[in-house]
């Protein structure tokens, strides 16, 4: 078992493409439907942005986003499962939205799944509140052939929420 460590312990910085097979193991340890590296390198190519939490021997959180014409949207967010409930999320998703703010974005939306409670109490407690539903939206959801899809909660706030 990891020691508990410290929030300070982590910094905040742009993710590299040498991060990617660590970006990919924290995926597959936190979701059941993980980006592959490919979506990552893509991502990194596009111009994203792309950030991470690390120290100085593991990267325990990962974010991208997308940022164009006064609108952002939060593709992915992930904290390392050993490394959840510490308030890492809200920190790196803190920073992805001063980025945006930065490159001039007013509006922010997301996805998440109906049934990640954590996350939806974390988006609300930036200002996010419910706008819509994508039925069937992810894959994998809880069926046994794999078959079933979970549907999305759509969620959105202004940039400058994150503030208060």
């Amino acid at each position: 078992m990891l020691p508990n460590t410290p929030e300070n312990e982590f910094f905040a910085r742009a993710m590299r493409s040498s991060d990617l097979d660590l970006v990919v193991k924290n995926e597959a340890a936190a979701y059941v439907s993980p980006w592959s590296k490919r979506i990552f390198v893509d991502c990194l190519r596009s111009g994203y942005q792309c950030w991470v939490l690390a120290s100085k021997n593991q990267i325990v959180a990962h974010g991208v986003m997308s940022v164009a014409i006064g609108e952002c949207h939060l593709l992915t967010l992930c904290v390392a499962p050993k490394f959840q409930r510490r308030g890492l999320g809200k920190r790196l998703f803190k920073l992805l939205l001063e980025k945006a703010e930065k490159l001039d974005a007013e509006t922010c939306f997301l996805e998440v799944r109906r049934s990640n409670s954590a996350a939806i109490a974390l988006y609300e407690s930036l200002g996010f509140m419910r706008i819509g539903e994508r039925k069937g939206y992810y894959p994998d959801g809880f069926g046994k052939d794999g078959a079933e899809r979970e549907d999305a909660v759509v969620m959105s706030a202004a940039v400058s929420r994150h503030r208060k």
